[in-house]
């Protein structure tokens, strides 16, 4: 499969839109074509995916490790692969760029394109972008320039291919119509655009007319194919994962794990009566549940299912969106009260970022010092009564350390904030599971 990263100098940049419509009119031409997000994001993933028709993969060399990226990249199946990036190029968990969407490309040995959305620059955008290139040995084969007129653009293809000696492939020029809205923890969910697909083969149209398409393609890199060492046999566990617009944060190597293992059976919190019968396991992702709590609380049946059988032993997972659900309350909206308290919704970001998380406590669920890397994205907090394992250790920008403890054990649930990746985590998962 040939591949390609779309970075940035920022966020914002417009990595998204142009990954979209590339995506699209790769496809127009009749391609197959596989999606990657660097970093733990969910919703560019799952942009991706409506898209594709085919499961966006996740590239974080935090959560997963390097052999567990290598892993996820060669399980990706199409004639071309678009890896969109994070953040600016070179921006990753600290202060240099491990991590990085630069640290995944050079991990992968693909090549990369530079979208831009430049404003009143001409010399001093170049002198970025040969800053961009010199910073690293990356190997960056082009740019698109991104919402701008036409007369800008020759302007400035002129000016980077003279100053810069790197190919303009084209620009995307400004277009209304390709706004997709955003709320408190970035984009809307591409479940929640009705118009989404006009929306991206208004892009992909506009690729195809002002990006030479033909040029770009032929700097896809095919890349070999890694060994994927990450597997587990089936026992017949029969996993019921809720699935719909409040909760649908999931990695795609999460779920293929517990397909291996046996039975996945999708519910929706939202609209189904109660739980899936005979269940073994029920995992309860990320998502938006304060979004759409009015709608979680009034379906009372389901609200009840899951609270009687978690009263009964149901191993239960519940991360983040999942973690909110299963309190009393979010704000004034009533859940499924299994953990005693209530969720918290606040104007700024907490405990955000990547952390290392060890198991502190003594509990029924997981081994005390088990340690495993996560991923913390909530506008909300909780308050409850219930016993906490994990201790969370971060490394803030200015090298101090933060800690804090969350994960609440009850029963047979356990339940916290941090996002796993399993596939760099199977050891975690396995104990979540009580299997060998």
């Amino acid at each position: 499969m040939k591949s390609i990263v779309i970075s940035s100098n920022s966020s914002g940049g417009g990595k998204t839109t142009i990954t979209l419509g590339i995506m699209k009119a790769l496809m127009n031409r009749g391609y197959k074509v596989q999606g990657y997000k660097v970093g733990p994001d969910y919703i560019d993933a799952a942009f991706h995916s409506k898209i594709t028709g085919t499961p966006s993969r996740n590239l974080d060399l935090f959560l997963m490790g390097e052999e567990a990226v290598k892993a996820s990249f060669s399980r990706g199946e199409g004639d071309y692969g678009v890896v969109e990036g994070v953040m600016g190029l070179y921006d990753g968990k600290g202060i240099d760029s491990e991590c990085s969407t630069a640290h995944v490309a050079k991990t992968l040995k693909l090549p990369i394109v530079l979208v831009l959305s430049p404003e009143a620059q001409i010399a001093t955008l170049c002198a970025e972008i040969k800053g961009i290139m010199d910073y690293e040995d990356v190997n960056i084969v082009g740019v698109i320039l991104n919402n701008i007129s036409e007369g800008y653009y020759r302007l400035l293809k002129r000016a980077i291919e003279y100053n810069c000696g790197i190919k303009v492939f084209g620009y995307i020029p400004r277009d209304e119509r390709l706004s997709v809205g955003s709320r408190h923890l970035g984009l809307v969910q591409s479940s929640e655009i009705e118009d989404l697909n006009e929306k991206i083969q208004i892009c992909s149209e506009l690729i195809e007319s002002y990006v030479d398409l033909d040029s770009l393609m032929s700097c896809f890199k095919e890349v070999e194919k890694y060994g994927d060492k990450y597997h587990l046999k089936n026992i017949g566990l029969r996993t019921a994962v809720a699935y719909d617009k409040a909760f649908s944060f999931y990695y795609r190597e999460n779920l293929e794990l517990l397909e291996e293992l046996g039975e996945v059976i999708y519910f929706s919190p939202l609209k189904d009566k109660e739980l899936p019968k005979d269940i073994d396991f029920l995992y309860l992702g990320g998502g938006y549940p304060e979004v759409f709590a009015k709608e979680l609380s009034e379906n009372k049946t389901m609200l009840q299912s899951i609270k009687e059988a978690l009263e009964k032993g149901l191993n239960c997972y519940g991360e983040c969106g999942g973690l909110m659900y299963l309190t009393e309350v979010i704000e004034e909206d009533t859940m499924v009260g299994f953990f005693n308290g209530n969720t918290e919704m606040t104007k700024t970001l907490n405990n955000f970022g990547y952390s290392s998380l060890e198991i502190f406590a003594d509990n029924d669920r997981l081994p005390k010092g088990l340690k495993i890397n996560c991923h913390e994205f909530h506008k909300s907090c909780v308050h409850l009564t219930n016993e906490k394992v994990y201790e969370l250790t971060k490394e803030n920008y200015d090298g101090t350390i933060k800690k804090w403890n969350c994960g609440y054990v009850k029963n047979n649930t356990l339940a916290g904030y941090g996002h796993v990746h399993f596939l760099g985590n199977i050891q975690f998962l396995k104990e979540v599971l009580k299997i060998n």
